[in-house]
């Protein structure tokens, strides 16, 4: 059961994530959620490693609850932002850059392969706080933070994947 207990946590997520759904965007509910799910992301690598559980499974896993959780949590929150062009055209760039990040260490390991870089990790973070600041704060500004250290880090990638392979 110990073994199981990171794969439970990823679970919770993805069922999570799914029923961010059926909640208002910035509701109470929708923000609870959002931090269950935010909680568990945090937690089931640190779970599988103090149990010494690490699997391929519970990577895989991950990935799909942090997939499932992010298109959930855009499909409610574009719905109700307003993203300015310019916003959107940085947000492709950086698509791009990863995208090409992504193709690079696929042509050249054969496999796909992702960098955990720290900067990767800050960027994370920074996304999950940022429908969180909506309320309080214009988006104008604190996406530009948010891109600015986004961009950095997918550049900080590639360079990272050319050195080393």
């Amino acid at each position: 059961m110990t073994k199981r207990i990171a794969n439970i946590v990823t679970g919770c997520r993805i069922l999570g994530s799914i029923m961010l759904l059926f909640f208002t965007a910035f509701s109470t509910e929708f923000y609870i959620l959002y931090l269950f799910c935010g909680f568990t992301d945090m937690i089931d690598g640190t779970i599988a490693r103090k149990t010494n559980s690490n699997s391929e499974f519970g990577s895989k896993l991950d990935t799909f609850a942090d997939f499932v959780f992010v298109t959930a949590a855009l499909i409610k929150l574009l719905s109700v932002i307003l993203i300015p062009l310019w916003l959107l055209i940085w947000v492709g760039i950086i698509a791009v850059i990863k995208i090409g990040n992504i193709i690079w260490g696929y042509a050249s390991e054969k496999k796909f392969i992702s960098q955990h870089t720290v900067m990767n990790k800050v960027t994370g973070l920074l996304l999950f706080i940022l429908p969180l600041t909506v309320s309080f704060a214009e988006l104008k500004y604190t996406a530009v933070a948010v891109c600015s250290v986004a961009t950095f880090s997918a550049f900080q990638e590639g360079y990272y994947l050319i050195r080393i392979y």
